[in-house]
């Protein structure tokens, strides 16, 4: 028969209780390691991501922009009159003179103005002609007069004259020789007066032709202002080159429309003078200046050229800007080809420079991944300065060498390290 011990039980109570013990520690130590392990990093595949290298040397700053070519001198015509479209001689894509005869444009009323005006101007010239005879006519009369004027008074001071030495030889009398003297003084002051007059004559005679002078000129301007109305009714190109445009109110041009006064109805450029209007970003248009080298790209090659004119307006969030070409077009190049340009801004020596990387602008701290050297990538803060096209300035957080990722890495803002396989 078995007798239970007392002993043996605590004894063995005592080892569950340290077996139990150790079973706890041994977990918890298994915890706590676990929890200070780092999770593991992501895996990214090298072929999928762009790298770079930190270089340090010259750095050439660009912007680039999207644009097309436009003609450098273009000429928008209008009609100069109201009109109805009669003819019309050419159509876009037509080379034209100067003196092309685009379209012709009708007005019964503007022909009849011009003639009447015609009329006006013949009759003013009539009337003109006829006031210079009559008016010399008064003159030469009044130049008669004056003659004679002169003629008596020059009898009366010889006979004056001819009494005054007979006095003295007593064969007349004083008296008769004052009514001599009287005489010839009155006739001398008769004759000052007829030379006035006909200085007098001749000058109204020169103010009245002014005067008519200044309306034939004046019907003559407005003939001439009538006779421009009417040619414009013919609308001609202006300038050599080739019709672009030929539309009324954003539709083609038909014949038996009505035109107003003023309303532009055709385009004409020369498409061998071409220019690019590129659209630049306005964060980067900030520090695009006059006469800087550019390079236009028109998808069949590159033309050098430089910055002529720069919009002072927003428009869109892009400023437009002109670069004037330099160099022989390629062929193909015609008025609103598509283009794309590249402005040369500054050219910076001896700085640390990476290509740009898909987010991030200039002057400003971004994150970047750096890879070491066992195939991971850490991100790194990195202070950025000026940027390029293509490259960025590096003012802080790498050095010379380093190889960072620059492709979009947003997926993994949330790690620090990923690995590269």
């Amino acid at each position: 028969m078995d007798i239970p011990r007392p002993q043996n039980l605590r004894d063995k109570r005592r080892k569950q209780i340290m077996y139990g013990g150790f079973a706890l520690l041994a977990l918890f130590g298994v915890t706590l390691g676990l929890s200070r392990l780092k999770p593991a990093a992501p895996t990214v595949e090298r072929s999928t991501v762009w790298l770079d290298t930190v270089k340090r040397g010259p750095m050439l700053r660009q912007v680039r922009g999207n644009g097309t070519l436009v003609p450098e001198e273009i000429r928008w015509i209008p009609a100069l009159s109201d009109g109805r479209v009669e003819k019309i001689l050419a159509r876009p894509g037509t080379s034209v003179k100067a003196d092309t005869v685009l379209v012709e444009l009708s007005n019964p009323e503007v022909e009849q103005e011009a003639v009447d005006a015609r009329f006006q101007v013949k009759a003013a010239e009539a009337e003109y002609n006829s006031l210079r005879v009559q008016l010399q006519s008064q003159v030469l009369n009044q130049k008669a007069q004056a003659a004679r004027a002169e003629t008596e008074s020059s009898q009366a001071r010889m006979r004056a004259d001819t009494d005054a030495e007979l006095a003295k030889l007593g064969v007349i009398s004083q008296q008769t020789l004052k009514v001599s003297e009287g005489n010839a003084q009155q006739l001398g002051g008769q004759s000052e007066i007829e030379q006035q007059r006909f200085q007098n004559s001749t000058r109204e005679l020169q103010a009245r032709l002014a005067a008519q002078q200044a309306r034939v000129e004046q019907l003559n301007a407005l003939y001439h202002l009538h006779l421009t109305q009417l040619n414009g009714l013919k609308i001609r190109a202006g300038i050599d080159g080739v019709l672009q445009e030929l539309n009324l109110n954003g539709h083609p041009l038909q014949a038996g429309q009505q035109v107003a006064a003023g309303t532009t109805i055709a385009k004409v450029a020369q498409p061998s003078k071409l220019m690019a209007e590129l659209r630049i970003p306005e964060t980067q248009a900030k520090d695009v200046s006059l006469n800087q080298p550019a390079q236009v790209d028109t998808h069949n090659g590159v033309v050098p050229g430089h910055v002529t004119r720069i919009d002072p307006a927003v428009q869109n969030g892009t400023v437009t800007v002109d670069v004037s070409l330099d160099g022989e077009l390629p062929l193909g190049a015609r008025p609103d080809l598509s283009v794309d340009g590249t402005i040369d801004l500054q050219r910076l020596a001896n700085v640390l420079f990476v290509g740009r990387p898909a987010f991030g602008q200039e002057n400003s701290t971004i994150g970047m991944f750096v890879v070491q050297a066992d195939g991971t990538a850490t991100r790194a803060q990195v202070k950025v300065g000026r940027s390029s096209v293509n490259a960025i300035e590096i003012l802080g957080g790498l050095k010379e060498g380093d190889q960072v990722i620059l492709s979009d890495m947003t997926r993994w803002d949330n790690n620090d390290r990923i690995r590269l396989e």
